[in-house]
């Protein structure tokens, strides 16, 4: 039997002990016999399945060990839950073997409902909610974005995309230019005030909900760049906006932040320079990742979306003559093939 099978067989058996006391707990009633249904795809090893029983509606998580950890998902659930951001209520949990019974947030992520008609809209939802959880103080725990991570993220573009992908091998003055470009990034990056960071908050880590939005995916939350989560907002892997539009949700963001008493830039333009910086980064990152997502997992479509990305860092190359040196070593790669707006 596949190993896949073996754990949803052991899942369905820990639904079976765990449920019955549930649903007495929570005045629910009988438990009804449900099926389970795949409810979202992920690029990690996680598996999101929805329990559909007559009006009650769970998701389930299968968080397989050694690959996936849910306690992260259960210490930032509890902290985003204590800022008022709408997060998925932890019903049982069995975190050995990396089982959790979640309340079901909806159906439709942003990505799927999102136009030019409601994008206003549904981005003030989502700043909202943002500012809730990065008035947080910076005290539980989480881990810091220090040089070490940031650099480790950023390697994972000349080792996956350039050499792994590409076959080519940065060295002598490449090399350096590289190294000295990162040293930019990290050092902006660093500068910025801090405050929790979800790492993934993108719309299609967002529910259409109420009250809205649901927020998902945040377990790899960590301490670091006020600017990091709204530029990944807007800046999304899967779905990209008018750079005028963009540019009016930014300084939307930062003039709600500052009155919300956010540690944020204090001139405007200080605080658009270090979201492109930021922006930066992390569109490296995610293209050395999606080219590791292919070639160790398989799993190639994700490098579908890679354009978009270098899309992203030509627009900021244009308006930042500080990053002259990463413009000329990306010009020496082969492009990138486009995909549609």
């Amino acid at each position: 039997m596949p190993q896949e099978d073996v754990r949803l067989g052991q899942l369905r058996a820990w639904l079976d002990q765990c449920l019955p006391a549930l649903f007495a707990a929570e005045g629910w009633g009988e438990v009804p016999p449900a099926e389970l249904t795949p409810a979202s795809s992920d690029a990690s090893f996680r598996r999101y399945f929805r329990r559909q029983g007559g009006a009650r509606t769970l998701i389930v998580m299968d968080a397989p060990p050694p690959q996936e950890d849910c306690r992260p998902f259960v210490k930032v659930a509890g902290l985003l839950a204590s800022a008022g951001a709408h997060v998925p209520r932890i019903l049982a949990a069995d975190l050995e073997r990396g089982f959790l019974l979640l309340d079901d947030l909806g159906r439709q992520t942003y990505l799927e409902v999102i136009d030019a008609s409601n994008a206003d809209a549904l981005f003030e939802d989502a700043l909202q909610a943002l500012l809730k959880f990065q008035r947080l103080p910076l005290d539980a725990g989480l881990p810091h974005y220090d040089t070490a991570l940031l650099l480790r993220e950023l390697q994972l573009f000349p080792d996956w995309y350039v050499q792994r992908h590409l076959g080519i091998e940065w060295q002598g003055e490449q090399l350096a230019a590289w190294q000295r470009c990162c040293e930019l990034l990290i050092d902006s990056a660093l500068a910025q005030p801090k405050v929790l960071v979800h790492r993934d908050y993108m719309p299609r880590n967002l529910m259409q909900s109420s009250p809205n939005p649901g927020v998902l995916d945040f377990q790899d939350a960590v301490y670091g760049p006020v600017t990091y989560d709204v530029t990944c907002l807007f800046k999304d892997a899967f779905l990209s906006w008018p750079e005028v539009q963009v540019r009016g949700w930014l300084e939307r963001y930062w003039w709600m932040a500052r009155d919300a008493g956010i540690p944020v830039q204090d001139q405007l333009e200080e605080f658009l320079r270090a979201s492109d910086l930021m922006g930066v980064q992390r569109h490296l990152k995610v293209i050395g990742i999606f080219a590791r997502i292919c070639h160790r997992d398989g799993k190639p479509k994700y490098l579908g979306d890679v354009p978009r990305f270098f899309r992203y860092i030509t627009a900021v190359l244009a308006r930042r003559p500080e990053l002259a040196e990463l413009g000329a070593l990306l010009a020496s790669l082969p492009q990138a093939e486009s995909v549609p707006e």
